[in-house]
């Protein structure tokens, strides 16, 4: 995921009203941004914490800028924009970046049961459903740089519900998995987060043990491009 101009830089201010964040630009100008993320965004929102931020160059806009990634503890950065966590995962699956999933027949939000999937693979009939999460929960300012991202950094009824209809999925004999991108650039594992949402928790070790197969990816992140780089290992 290229950015063409390049991502611009700032100083985080404050987040607020889930959806809005206050920034000094490079120049020293208040600015307020979209923060598309309906998460915590626990330790991702350090005040002065240098941030990321792109313009959709739409003047009739209200908020015309949008927060794309703030640099948390340890100096790593963390993508925090969960709009583009789909679109960042279907590009690696087409360019064949991710040996599990062959690319063909890829399409998106797809229907199975009273869910919607993000992608689904096979096309009109698809053998493989692939959910994604955006993962970001990790070690804050006065914990060791352990590389341990965690999620969810907040409650999830939806996670859980997503969890299990791919549990559904396997009885019907087609391919479920569950795709962390952690978008963390400091991640080096990644586990659920039992101490916030256990019940996730358990669901998600369920899942793995009636054949949810479940992958991590960790992002790199820098003003000109967000990709997929390298598998990590996921703690259950």
């Amino acid at each position: 995921m290229h950015f063409d101009p390049p991502l611009q830089q700032g100083r985080l201010l404050r987040r607020y009203k889930r959806f809005m964040a206050d920034i000094l630009t490079a120049e020293g100008e208040p600015l307020t941004l979209h923060c598309p993320n309906t998460g915590s965004m626990k330790h991702c929102t350090p005040e002065g914490a240098a941030v990321l931020y792109s313009d959709s160059g739409n003047p009739k806009r209200k908020y015309r800028h949008t927060l794309e990634a703030v640099q948390v503890a340890h100096g790593h950065w963390a993508g925090v924009n969960t709009s583009r966590t789909n679109a960042l995962v279907a590009e690696a699956v087409l360019a064949g970046q991710v040996p599990e999933l062959r690319p063909e027949g890829l399409r998106r939000e797809v229907r199975f049961a009273d869910s919607r999937f993000d992608l689904a693979l096979g096309g009109a009939t698809p053998h493989t459903f692939v959910e994604v999460k955006n993962v970001t929960l990790g070690p804050g300012p006065d914990d060791p740089d352990h590389g341990l991202i965690t999620f969810p950094d907040a409650v999830t009824l939806r996670g859980q519900k997503h969890l299990r209809t791919l549990m559904e999925v396997v009885t019907t004999g087609r391919r479920a998995v569950l795709l962390f991108c952690v978008q963390h650039t400091g991640a080096r594992e990644v586990a659920p987060a039992d101490e916030i949402d256990p019940a996730y928790g358990r669901l998600l070790r369920e899942a793995a043990s009636v054949g949810v197969e479940i992958l991590a990816w960790r992002t790199d992140i820098s003003p000109q491009a967000f990709r997929l780089a390298a598998p990590v290992p996921v703690l259950l």
